[in-house]
């Protein structure tokens, strides 16, 4: 017997300046479960901090072999996801997975209802995502921080800067 679709959708007028963010991390070696998991109460302990702007997570499994799972986030604009992302913990968490990554790798790609697409992949052995089809280049100069990738420039400074990473 057929079934009529109830179909659905929303309005998200209340949110002109949204951002989704789907993130992932990898394992790459077998040391990196230990990051992994590490990694994953701190993230949880920081979402259930209810930053202000993040208006929902949602865990995402994305394959289990290789492990690669993380999640997908709706921030109600750019400056409070950035907010959050300069803030301790966060940028120490940052900065210390970019001088080493434990085993994993990491990657996002943020969408912005304002118009778009960014994303960084690292220590991402094979591409996903955009990389699939899209190309990948170096995150240095003006690929260096998501605001700038998104064609942002009133965002301010990354997160944390190429001298933070690579002269430090």
């Amino acid at each position: 017997m057929p079934t009529r679709v109830n179909r659905q959708t929303v309005d998200l007028s209340a949110y002109p300046d949204l951002i989704v963010l789907y993130l992932g991390m990898r394992v790459n070696r077998l040391y990196g479960i230990r990051t992994f998991f590490s990694f994953g109460r701190k993230i949880s302990e920081s979402v259930a901090g209810k930053p202000d702007g993040l208006l929902l997570h949602e865990p995402v499994y994305y394959s289990f072999f290789p492990m690669n799972m993380g999640m997908r986030q709706y921030w109600r604009d750019l400056p409070s996801l950035l907010d959050f992302a300069r803030s301790e913990p966060h940028r120490q968490w940052w900065l210390d997975f970019l001088r080493d990554s434990g085993g994993t790798g990491f990657w996002h790609e943020t969408y912005s209802v304002r118009g778009g697409m960014e994303a960084v992949y690292d220590d991402v052995p094979k591409p996903l995502g955009f990389g699939r089809f899209a190309g990948i280049q170096r995150a240095r100069g003006p690929m260096f921080g998501s605001a700038a990738r998104l064609g942002r420039s009133d965002d301010g400074n990354p997160v944390l800067s190429e001298t933070d990473l690579y002269e430090s």
